[in-house]
């Protein structure tokens, strides 16, 4: 095993169970702030990976003061923790509109930020903030080639900007711009999509500038992205996974340097036959996607998937490896850390030593 992950008393752990290594966390939000040069105005880290209270207090530790979120559940656990600056990253509509009246008035020191991509979603947020006198600041989500959300560049979204600065109770504040479209894994690529949203955001901006509207803040890409984009004036960027990592992202973007923070403990449940063995790590426990490989097994060079079901995941496995035991103690990293710790209430804090020393709650876990 890997001396990363050493864990001391395993027995105290029960399965399956999320682990976090505190050391390792505390790295990779030291490398982010190295890749911006020490510049930590430059980060706007997504909440939407760790959902937890103590990974915020060890970001403001480092000095990062300014957070993204999607759900309004993070955006409360942000406020609660300290953070004045919130981007909610997540189109608010019809009775979520009320919660987030009632999360502005419960937080008045905080600056809240919506992000819209339709006009009738100004509509609605001018109507609830002019009923309560309260203000709010607006950022147009942009479509650059993911077309999940935004809206694409062109006249209807200068309109739309417009619009949100003609509104008594909401300011225009920027342009959120994720780019989960690009996923080159040699940086030079990267670097070259990159470029190519860079070019329409700027070209969306010097639209705007003719019509006489400010862009007071730009909020760009993700993980993978946020190294280049780091270089740009007047930029801030938005990573969220590479606070814990994971097996997709260190195989596929190893340039980055970040660590896997998380693993999942886990045990042998049954032995079926003599060449497979099954654990206790159903698709309730770790993240149904991607569709293929949903965790790298620990410690075998040969085992291959067979079945992975709610409670019970099988796997094949060379008889001259087989040393299993019912109880052993299989640690899986899993390909995609964002949903697989929405799963869990809870996980375990490690030291540097391999202590167990704390469990550290998914607070935001739950949109409500």
């Amino acid at each position: 095993m890997d001396h990363n992950y050493f864990i001391r008393d395993k027995d105290g752990i029960p399965s399956p169970s999320l682990v976090v290594f505190l050391d390792l966390v505390k790295k990779n939000i030291n490398r982010a702030i190295e890749i911006v040069d020490g510049d930590v105005s430059k980060l706007r880290p997504h909440t939407k990976t760790h959902k937890t209270a103590e990974i915020i207090k060890l970001q403001l530790d480092a000095g990062i003061t300014k957070h993204k979120c999607a759900t309004l559940r993070e955006a409360r656990m942000l406020a609660r923790a300290g953070i004045s600056d919130i981007v909610i990253a997540y189109q608010i509509i019809e009775p979520n509109i009320k919660r987030l009246v009632k999360l502005i008035q419960d937080f008045p020191e905080a600056d809240f930020k919506v992000i819209v991509d339709h006009p009738s979603v100004v509509d609605q947020l001018s109507s609830a903030t002019n009923h309560n006198s309260l203000q709010l600041k607006v950022m147009i989500d942009l479509n650059v080639g993911m077309h999940r959300t935004g809206i694409e560049i062109g006249n209807a979204a200068v309109e739309l900007y417009a619009k949100i600065d003609q509104s008594k109770s909401l300011h225009a504040w920027g342009l959120h711009v994720y780019d989960g479209h690009i996923h080159d894994p040699n940086p030079i690529d990267r670097e070259r999509s990159c470029q190519l949203t860079l070019g329409l955001v700027s070209n969306f901006k010097e639209m705007l500038a003719e019509r006489g509207l400010e862009v007071p803040m730009v909020v760009l890409g993700g993980t993978p992205t946020f190294p280049i984009y780091a270089k740009i004036p007047d930029v801030e960027t938005s990573p969220g996974t590479f606070v814990f990592n994971d097996y997709g992202y260190s195989q596929k973007y190893p340039d980055l340097g970040f660590i896997p923070a998380a693993l999942l403990l886990s045990r042998v449940i049954s032995i079926p036959t003599s060449g497979t063995f099954t654990l206790d790590l159903g698709h309730k426990a770790i993240a149904a996607d991607p569709k293929d490989v949903r965790g790298k097994i620990m410690d075998f060079e040969q085992v291959e998937v067979s079945i992975h079901n709610e409670e019970h995941w099988t796997m094949k496995i060379d008889d001259a490896e087989n040393n299993i035991d019912i109880g052993k103690v299989i640690f899986v990293m899993p390909t995609h850390v964002c949903p697989t710790v929405a799963l869990h209430e809870f996980y375990y804090v490690i030291d540097t030593d391999g202590n167990l020393i704390d469990t550290w709650q998914v607070e935001a876990r739950n949109r409500i």
